[in-house]
């Protein structure tokens, strides 16, 4: 099938083909004909299988088919959410690279920086408007955004946005439209509370499933490492200088992790940069860019970006620290081997990491290969350290005195 047979006009064909798109995707092939017959959709995909433009290609295609820049001005017809900054850039990107040869106008709204200038765009008016939930709802509450013309709301990565608090903000968004649009619901996994939503606010929805929830690319080298978590710093060293190569995102779980873990890559020499929450969005775009544009090769970040960083040319994850979400693996391995390219996905796992382990190799229904020739080994009789909370009290070893246990511990990680 090409994207002819999909009947869509002519400058969103020119358009996708300059972007060197030859034939749709599967998501895309299933998905693009319910959309522009006006269907509620529940899309679940694993990532880097197109679902930008599963959506936004139909999108585009309705729009067009009648654009009304009036005198009146222009009204929010198409409403997009996305959880986090980074991918509600990407999002922008697309709808722009596609609608090159028609007059539809997008913009894109999200947190972090000043709103003044966000505010100016919607004034000019537009037909798609790309947000974040937080910042969406600021701008409706200060009178800057009418919800009241949406006719079609997609939820993209909605599993992520649950995961990050989001729900109510999503429902208040929902109802804040018009009872008659098309919803929707675009996600890598389908975990209860994803499903539950879908059920609350879509109505009789066609479900498409491209790839099972847990699965994770077959273009995916996915090796694992058992090491004591006082080691892994050194692990992580010592694969960067002998094993891994080329343009490398390590994820870790906190943001103080990723500062630290950057600071230490500096100081041994790699071209390294970092994202996280606390940094501002200039900085986080910043670090893209310098990685983007091969400044840096090594992009440390929180699962905040996860999902939001597009690069085809990505030769390997590393999993630092093991997600303590099972969905979450599955969505850090799926930034590389985009494409139909290939990838390898590191990770390292301690004593006290088996747990997530377990429950990550339950999810993708896969044993992850064990790599035993390396220099920091785990003892297979080592024990995850057990930390009692203050309330329950806590054992003391012998020796030690009773004042000891008090004194708290900086932690490098």
């Amino acid at each position: 099938m090409s994207f002819k047979d999909l009947k869509l006009n002519r400058p969103i064909l020119r358009a996708i083909a300059e972007a060197g798109y030859d034939n749709p995707t599967l998501v895309q092939e299933k998905t693009i004909p319910l959309i522009l017959e006006k269907k509620d959709v529940v899309v679940s995909a694993q990532t880097g299988t197109g679902k930008t433009a599963a959506f936004a290609l139909p999108i585009l295609q309705s729009l067009f088919d009648r654009q009304d820049a009036s005198k009146k001005g222009r009204k929010i017809k198409a409403l997009i959410i996305s959880p986090t900054r980074e991918l509600a850039l990407q999002i922008e990107e697309n709808f722009k690279t596609y609608s090159a040869y028609t007059s539809l106008k997008t913009a894109v709204v999200f947190g972090g920086i000043s709103i003044e200038p966000q505010k100016e765009i919607l004034k000019k008016g537009i037909d798609i408007l790309i947000a974040t939930p937080g910042r969406l709802l600021d701008l409706h509450k200060q009178d800057f955004l009418n919800l009241d013309y949406v006719e079609t709301l997609v939820l993209d990565e909605a599993d992520l946005m649950l995961d990050m608090g989001f729900i109510d903000d999503v429902k208040k968004i929902e109802r804040l439209c018009t009872k008659e649009k098309q919803v929707l619901l675009f996600s890598a996994t389908i975990p209860y509370k994803v499903e539950q939503l879908a059920n609350s606010i879509l109505n009789n929805p066609e479900r498409i499933e491209v790839a099972q929830n847990s699965s994770t690319s077959k273009n995916v080298n996915q090796l694992l490492y058992l090491v004591p978590k006082k080691d892994k710093i050194e692990l992580c060293l010592h694969l960067l200088r002998k094993t891994i190569k080329g343009n490398i995102i390590i994820f870790r779980r906190t943001k103080f992790g990723v500062e630290k873990l950057e600071k230490t890559l500096l100081n041994n020499g790699f071209k390294a940069d970092s994202i996280h929450g606390d940094k501002s969005q200039t900085a986080r775009q910043e670090a893209l860019d310098k990685f983007k544009k091969g400044d840096v090769n090594i992009l440390i970040a929180t699962d905040v970006a996860a999902r939001g960083i597009d690069i085809n040319d990505l030769d390997a994850v590393v999993n630092f620290d093991l997600p303590n979400i099972p969905e979450t693996y599955v969505h850090r391995i799926g930034r590389t081997a985009r494409a139909g390219n290939s990838g390898i996905a590191y990770s390292l796992c301690s004593a006290d990491e088996k747990a997530y382990l377990q429950s990550i190799q339950q999810l993708i229904q896969l044993q992850l290969d064990v790599i035993e020739d390396h220099p920091y080994p785990l003892d297979p009789k080592a024990k995850p350290i057990v930390h009692k909370s203050k309330k329950t009290g806590s054992k003391h070893k012998k020796g030690r005195k009773s004042g000891a246990s008090k004194k708290k511990k900086k932690r490098w990680y």
